[in-house]
């Protein structure tokens, strides 16, 4: 976008789910009005956001992106300046168990999103006033030189790496599980409604995510969690599959620079630089908890690591992930923040603190039972 100092209405599906809360945040934070829209399925949680649910600048609604008609009511009433488009089905596990969700969410809704944007895009005005008079004002009209779409997508649609190499924006795409082909489907729909009908779509594809708010099924959350339970920690397979994590917060400053200065119909591969197996990253975890609250003496283990067990593999689990960010570096400024340590170690520190805001939902429905054996 032309101008970075004005104010832009932005909105953000999925807002209520990890990244998106944490993107929410970082969004008022920086002084853009935000209308958050969430089904709030399992993984909405809508405490994350209890900090900013007052803020003038923020909104939320509950509508689910496949009602064609509230998303385009949505459209006309906010009169968003871009889109951040994060809902979505997204646990591997879930995916194998039903995938009929995430081929509704992921790619239906997807499309009726796309077109609602279409059809809002195509009937704002060329120019805003500002832009026609080549204004700097603060406040900014939605235009159709201004408008952005951008859909976040991950980089398991890529499938899986060797002992070496890295995903580019150029990799071909091969999912294996049916979550990473309903994202590959959507990744799709989206670059033919930037080339088809000249929406002006952005596309980021992430590694894996962690931090704060994170729902308490993915693998760090469980480990943390099964851990100061004095539970089982599961480990599928040997642990030896290898992921790029990337801290959230990091994840979120980077969806707003391709927000704001991304060039339209372009993909950036959005990285931590931060390779680890599944089992050095859990010893890390493990080793962060031992300094951190450490085992009580008369416990029958030493260390939170003697609680690991091996369980049997999920399904087409994929062997390594690993993320090329040059470009988004390169074109766009943007570099992950945190180093390969500091950000588990904050995360720890975040769910030590924050036991109000992961006992409510381990109270409910979801006890970090496992999924996905098929």
């Amino acid at each position: 976008m032309a101008n970075l100092n004005y104010k832009m209405n932005i909105l953000v599906t999925g807002g209520a789910g990890f990244i998106g809360s944490n993107l929410v945040h970082l969004l008022i934070e920086r002084g853009h009005t935000v209308l958050n829209v969430d089904k709030l399925t399992y993984a909405g949680n809508l405490s994350s956001l209890s900090a900013i649910e007052n803020h003038a600048n923020y909104r939320f609604v509950q509508a689910d992106i496949c009602d064609a008609p509230a998303m385009r009511s949505l459209f006309a009433e906010f009169k968003p300046d871009g889109v951040m488009h994060l809902a979505a089905e997204s646990h591997v596990d879930r995916s194998i168990d039903g995938p009929g969700e995430f081929i509704q969410t992921n790619i239906t809704g997807t499309y009726v999103l796309l077109d609602a944007a279409r059809d809002y895009w195509q009937n704002l005005p060329e120019a805003s006033e500002d832009e026609a008079n080549h204004s700097s004002a603060i406040i900014h009209q939605p235009s159709k030189k201004s408008f952005r779409f951008l859909h976040v997508s991950t980089d398991e649609v890529y499938g899986s790496l060797g002992e070496t190499g890295k995903f580019t924006e150029t990799t071909p795409y091969d999912p294996h599980s049916p979550y990473s082909a309903s994202k590959a489907s959507s990744d799709h729909l989206a670059r033919a409604w930037c080339d088809t009908f000249g929406l002006p779509v952005l596309i980021t594809n992430c590694s894996n995510n962690y931090g704060p708010y994170q729902f308490p099924e993915k693998l760090i959350p469980v480990v943390i969690l099964k851990a100061l339970a004095g539970e089982p920690i599961p480990v599928y397979g040997a642990g030896e599959n290898i992921r790029d994590w990337l801290y959230v917060e990091d994840h979120a400053e980077a969806l707003l620079t391709v927000l704001e200065t991304g060039k339209v119909g372009e993909t950036y591969n959005v990285g931590g630089n931060n390779e680890m197996t599944n089992i050095d990253l859990i010893k890390l975890l493990c080793t962060i908890l031992d300094e951190l609250v450490p085992v009580s003496s008369d416990s029958s283990i030493k260390s939170y690591s003697d609680l690991i067990t091996y369980v049997t593999d999920r399904p087409g689990h994929d062997l390594r992930y690993a993320i090329d960010a040059s470009k988004i570096k390169n074109d766009l400024g943007w570099e992950p923040k945190q180093d390969p340590k500091s950000g588990f170690k904050q995360t720890v520190q975040w769910y030590l603190e924050n036991e109000t805001w992961w006992s409510a939902i381990l109270d409910g429905s979801y006890k970090l039972e496992r999924l996905g054996e098929a």
